[in-house]
């Protein structure tokens, strides 16, 4: 009886906001709405209705992952169905209570265990998608026409030139990923450059190309917690892209003190991470922080831009520049998603179908989140300055653009 009526409220539903779309039923029941329906969902199961009755985005992406529901679609279509069915209402972010009593989850034994169930998938899985250099995080558009090879290219050099790079230098990445930026510093604005990660796969693929390139005098990539981090040799220059969303918002003051004791006086940190759009939103809806969490990637957290800068600022680290790259993340991931759709039956092959649909629904679903604003990303630029106040910046933003 309750199945009928959510059976009946659901294509309800569907007809009211004449989305173009055929549903199959389990028991073989068809519904097609338009006469060239872009999207075409099966509901393998009756556990499907738990999705649709009151439809959220993350409880349509947890139904996909486990097989309750079947989408044949491009992403793009499949991110706006979803949208368009949830409703507005269903995508407002709001501050989660329980946010609180995750200080606790963030010790070294659950960060490297949530980094490995993120990133040890497979290394060849990855390449799929990605740049030819794995860059695994916001590429920078020059002109929107930009491939995914060179955009990121730009945002490794960007990056370069914010910390204004010198022959010589001593520079940290902290969660180095594939190794492209320690790379680049290295090979062209001669820096000394050490990258840390907690990933098994990609501590040793950085290893190897770090012996392939020949750059072992001026390389080194250490599988190291950035709490563990000797302080006895301050860097000149830290890059943390990507990294502090996963630090957990009680454990921000920590890192942040540890980067400014990591910092040389008069030193550069460009932190790149992601930032809540509301002001005091937990930067996800409940379902959706609750399928991230799940799947995606354990004890994530992104706080506003100010609360970012306010709890750099209490460590002494005074910020510099602040650049907005919403727009960039959101079609570095619809280059992404699509890269992975166009690879479908490898990635199948290489990680199954399940994670594959992990992996394809979460980030169109963070290309959407981008694009609409519901969340955002932003390099900051600071330094720990000199005992005089000084700083080793230019007295201009002309060195970010040369070249």
């Amino acid at each position: 009886m309750l199945q009928g009526h959510i059976l009946n409220l659901f294509e309800q539903r569907l007809h009211t906001l004449g989305v173009p779309v055929s549903v199959e039923f389990w028991d073989g029941k068809r519904v097609s709405l338009g006469d060239f329906p872009k999207v075409k969902m099966a509901l393998r199961r009756p556990a499907a209705l738990k999705a649709l009755a009151r439809p959220g985005l993350g409880k349509i992406a947890r139904a996909y992952v486990e097989g309750d529901i079947d989408l044949d679609c491009d992403s793009h279509d499949l991110a706006e169905f979803a949208e368009t069915l949830c409703g507005p209402q269903q995508i407002q972010f709001k501050k989660r209570d329980s946010d609180d009593w995750k200080w606790w989850w963030h010790t070294r034994l659950f960060d490297r265990r949530a980094i490995s169930q993120h990133y040890d998938v497979s290394n060849d899985f990855f390449a799929l998608w990605l740049d030819r250099q794995r860059v695994y995080s916001c590429a920078y558009f020059r002109r929107p026409d930009d491939c995914l090879d060179l955009a990121q290219q730009q945002k490794i050099d960007h990056i370069c030139r914010k910390l204004n790079l010198q022959p010589g230098e001593r520079f940290l990445d902290i969660g180095c990923g594939w190794g492209a930026l320690i790379f680049r510093a290295a090979e062209q604005y001669g820096a000394h450059a050490t990258g840390i990660t907690l990933s098994e796969q990609q501590h040793a693929y950085v290893q190897e190309q770090i012996g392939a390139r020949n750059l072992a005098d001026r390389c080194e990539v250490r599988l190291l917690d950035y709490r563990d981090v000797p302080e006895a040799a301050p860097f000149d220059k830290i890059a943390s892209v990507g990294m502090f969303e996963h630090v957990g918002k009680k454990r921000l003051p920590d890192y942040f003190a540890k980067i400014h004791r990591l910092l040389k006086p008069g030193g550069l940190l460009m932190n790149h991470g992601l930032t809540s759009a509301g002001l005091y939103s937990g930067g996800l809806s409940p379902d959706v922080a609750d399928f991230i969490e799940r799947y995606v990637f354990p004890g994530g957290e992104i706080p506003h831009l100010s609360k970012e800068i306010e709890l750099m600022a209490s460590k002494n680290l005074e910020c510099l520049d602040v650049e907005c790259l919403r727009p960039h993340y959101a079609k570095t991931l619809w280059h992404w998603v699509e890269r992975l759709d166009a690879h479908k039956d490898e990635a199948r092959a290489l990680v199954g179908e399940k994670r594959y649909r992990i992996w394809r629904i979460y980030m169109a679903g963070y290309a959407l989140a981008f694009q609409r604003g519901w969340v955002s990303v932003n390099q900051v630029l600071a330094g720990r300055p000199l005992p005089n106040g000084a700083l080793s910046t230019p007295l201009t933003r002309e060195h970010m653009y040369r070249g």
